[in-house]
C-alpha cells in the first residue's frame, strides 16, 4: 500500500506540479490537463497551505497568477493584470451568487454575462489618444511586449477620436482578448498541410501544423517578425479597462464597454446584462449548447457584478477578484473505436499509456490519440483494444479516454497489460514510483528521453531556440549530429543543408542557437528538464550558486540547505547532474 507523503513534500510536489502546467499552458501555449485536473491540484495545495500555514511561501502559485514572461522585453502592469477564479458546474456558480451576496447583504446586484474567449489576454495603452504599447498578461505582474504583432490585428484602432459623449483620456488602457477565427485557422493549417506535402516530397523535414486556433493564434502573435502576425489575421475582443487617466468617471462595467465601443474598440456583441443569477445560469447554459455556432472557440462564460462600487467594497482575494467568476463549460465527449494502447517515454522518463483511435470529431478537431494518465488509471478503467470508448476532449487540452462503453465489449478480450520494460533500444526495466501511480525509466540514456529534452529543452518556455521544433529536432537526432543537448551548439551550417534544411531555416536556426547563450542561468536550469525544478526551484538555485558548474559541483548539504528544496527535488537534481547529457550542457 502507497504511503502517504509528509505535508511538505507533498506541497513541494503540488508545487512543482502545478508552476510545470502553468508553463505548459502560459509558455508553451500547450496544456496538458483539463481546467478541472488543473483546479483539483491548486485546491489541494490551497488546503494544504492553510491547514499548515508554517509551511506557505509567498511565491506559491496558489497566490501568483499565469507563467512568466519568456521572449519579449518584460513590461510591468501598472494595473496587475488578475486571473480568474473558476466554477465548474452550476453548483460552484450559485456558491460564488451567495458569496457575492453575502459580501452585499440586501442590495440587488445586476450581472454582465461575457463569452469567455479561447484567446490570448492582452493590454493595450493608448497616450493622448496615440497608440503606445500592448504587452501580453504573463504572470499577472510583468507580461511580454508585443507592440509591434498587435499593431498589425484587424479592428484595432491605432489613434482614439473623440466622440460627441465621450473625450480622450490623457492615459488609456484597454484589455481584451487576442483569438484566431476558425475560418483563419483552417487556411493557415492547410497552408501548413500543403507545404510538408512539398517538402516531404523534396526530401525535407516537415514543418509544425497547428492543432487548434489558440495555439495558433497564441504562435502567430509571438512571432518575432510582425509582418507574420500580420498574416495570420488576428482579431481582438475588448473587455475591461486598467489604467485611465483624465477619462470619464462611470458606475458600471457595461457603461465602460458602451465606451470602448463609441472609441471604436471591438465589443463582443454576445455580452448581457442581467438581473439575476438565475438569468446568468440560462445564459450559461444558452452557450453550453450554442459555443460551436461562433466563428471563433469560447470556453466558458465569464460573469462580473456590473456596479463598479459594489465591486470595490467586495474586493479581491490573493489572486482573483471576488466580483468576477468564469464558469467553464465540461468537456465534450464522444464515442469511438480504441485500437490499441501504446505507451510514451518523456523527458524526465515518465511513461505514460496514450490510447491509439479510430479518429472521431470532438471538442473541436479531430483526434486519433488520447492519454490514459497512468497505469493504475487503466486498470481502473478496464479498457482493452478492440473496445468501444468514451473519449473526452475540453478546448486544446490532450483528450482523454474516459472508460469502455461495455454493452458494445467483444467476447473474450482480455485486460491490457502494462509493460514491463521500456520500448526503447536499451530496454531498460521500468520502475513504478512508489508514493504516486507514476511508472518511470530510470535510464538516462534512454533515446525517447533523449529525444524529449531535446525538444523540450529548446521550446520557448525553456531556451526559446528559433527554428528548432519538434520536427527539426527529430532530423538532426535522426542524422546522427546530435545525441544530446551539448551537441546542438556544435552545429554547423553545412550540417543542416546537407539534411534538407532550406538556406534561410538553417541560418535561421544558427542565430537561434547563438541567441540562446544569452539566457540567464534560471531559462537554461529550467530547460535541462529536471525532474521537479520548474521555473521557481530554478530562480532559487541560480540566486543561490550563480553559474551551473557551481550547482554541479556543489555537496549535497549545501543543495538540502536551500529553503523550498525539498527532498524529492534534491534527489532528481543530484541524479540529472551525475549524468554526462547535463554536464554536456555547459558547453552552451
Amino acid at each position: 500500500m502507497a504511503r502517504t507523503p509528509s505535508p511538505s513534500k507533498r506541497i513541494a510536489e503540488l508545487r512543482a506540479q502545478i508552476q510545470e502546467h502553468n508553463q505548459a499552458y502560459y509558455g508553451d501555449d500547450s496544456p496538458r490537463v483539463s481546467d478541472a485536473e488543473y483546479d483539483a491540484l491548486v485546491r489541494e495545495l490551497r488546503d494544504l497551505e492553510e491547514a499548515h500555514p508554517d509551511l506557505f511561501d509567498e511565491s506559491s502559485p496558489t497566490v501568483t497568477v499565469g507563467g512568466a514572461v519568456t521572449t519579449f522585453d518584460p513590461v510591468v502592469h501598472r494595473v496587475p493584470m488578475t486571473s480568474l477564479d473558476n466554477a465548474m458546474d452550476e453548483k460552484e456558480l450559485a456558491e460564488w451568487g451567495e458569496r457575492v451576496a453575502k459580501g452585499l447583504p440586501d442590495e440587488a446586484v445586476r450581472y454582465v454575462c461575457e463569452l469567455k474567449i479561447d484567446g490570448l489576454a492582452i493590454s493595450i495603452r493608448f497616450e493622448n489618444g496615440a497608440y503606445a504599447q500592448a504587452a501580453t498578461r504573463g504572470d499577472g505582474r510583468t507580461g511580454e511586449d508585443v507592440t509591434a504583432n498587435v499593431r498589425t490585428v484587424a479592428g484595432l484602432p491605432k489613434e482614439l477620436k473623440a466622440s460627441k459623449k465621450f473625450t480622450v483620456p490623457e492615459v488609456l488602457e484597454v484589455r481584451g482578448e487576442i483569438y484566431m477565427s476558425i475560418d483563419s485557422f483552417m487556411k493557415l493549417k492547410s497552408e501548413k498541410e500543403r507545404e510538408n506535402a512539398e517538402r516531404t516530397a523534396a526530401g525535407r523535414a516537415p514543418v509544425s501544423v497547428p492543432v487548434n486556433p489558440r495555439n495558433a493564434g497564441a504562435g502567430s502573435l509571438r512571432q518575432k517578425d510582425a509582418s507574420v502576425t500580420a498574416s495570420r489575421e488576428l482579431s481582438m475582443w475588448s473587455y475591461q479597462l486598467g489604467e485611465v487617466i483624465g477619462g470619464p468617471e462611470f458606475t458600471s462595467h457595461h457603461a465602460t464597454l458602451e465606451f470602448l465601443a463609441a472609441l471604436g474598440f471591438p465589443v463582443n456583441p454576445e455580452i448581457k446584462l442581467v438581473d439575476s443569477l438565475e438569468d446568468v445560469v440560462a445564459f450559461c447554459n444558452h452557450w453550453k449548447e450554442h459555443r460551436h455556432d461562433l466563428p471563433y472557440d469560447i470556453d466558458g462564460v465569464v460573469v462580473k457584478v456590473d456596479n463598479l462600487e459594489q465591486r470595490e467594497r467586495l474586493g479581491f482575494t490573493s489572486r482573483a477578484p471576488r466580483w468576477a467568476i468564469a464558469f467553464k463549460f465540461p468537456p465534450e465527449e464522444k464515442t469511438t473505436v480504441l485500437r490499441d494502447i501504446q505507451i510514451s517515454v518523456g523527458r524526465t522518463g515518465r511513461v505514460t499509456p496514450f490510447a491509439v483511435l479510430e479518429p472521431v470529431f470532438v471538442g473541436g478537431s479531430t483526434v486519433s490519440m488520447a492519454t490514459l494518465h497512468n497505469r493504475d488509471q487503466v486498470a481502473l478503467k478496464d479498457v482493452r483494444p478492440g473496445d468501444t470508448v468514451v473519449v473526452r476532449k475540453a478546448g486544446d487540452v490532450i483528450p482523454e479516454v474516459v472508460g469502455p462503453v461495455m454493452s458494445e465489449r467483444k467476447k473474450g478480450t482480455k485486460p491490457w497489460v502494462f509493460p514491463a520494460q521500456c520500448p526503447c533500444p536499451i530496454g531498460s526495466t521500468l520502475v513504478k514510483d512508489e508514493d504516486v501511480a507514476d511508472t518511470r525509466c530510470v535510464e538516462p540514456g534512454c533515446p525517447f528521453q533523449r529525444d524529449q529534452r531535446i525538444i523540450y529543452f529548446a521550446s520557448r518556455g525553456a531556451m526559446d531556440i528559433e527554428g528548432l521544433g519538434k520536427e527539426s529536432s527529430r532530423a538532426l537526432v535522426d542524422a546522427g549530429y546530435v545525441q544530446d543537448i551539448g551537441d546542438l551548439y556544435a552545429l554547423g551550417i553545412e550540417q543542416l543543408l546537407a539534411i534538407g534544411f532550406s538556406e534561410l531555416t538553417a541560418t535561421s536556426l544558427m542565430v537561434g542557437l547563438h541567441e540562446s547563450k544569452t539566457r540567464p542561468l534560471s531559462r537554461l536550469l529550467t530547460a535541462l528538464g529536471i525532474k521537479h525544478v520548474g521555473p521557481v526551484v530554478a530562480d532559487t538555485l541560480a540566486e543561490r550558486f550563480g553559474n551551473l558548474d557551481l550547482i554541479l559541483g556543489a555537496p549535497e548539504e549545501d543543495l538540502k540547505s536551500i529553503d523550498g528544496i525539498a527532498d524529492a527535488v534534491h534527489e532528481s537534481i543530484m541524479r540529472a547532474m551525475n549524468h554526462k547529457s547535463w554536464r554536456a550542457s555547459r558547453s552552451w
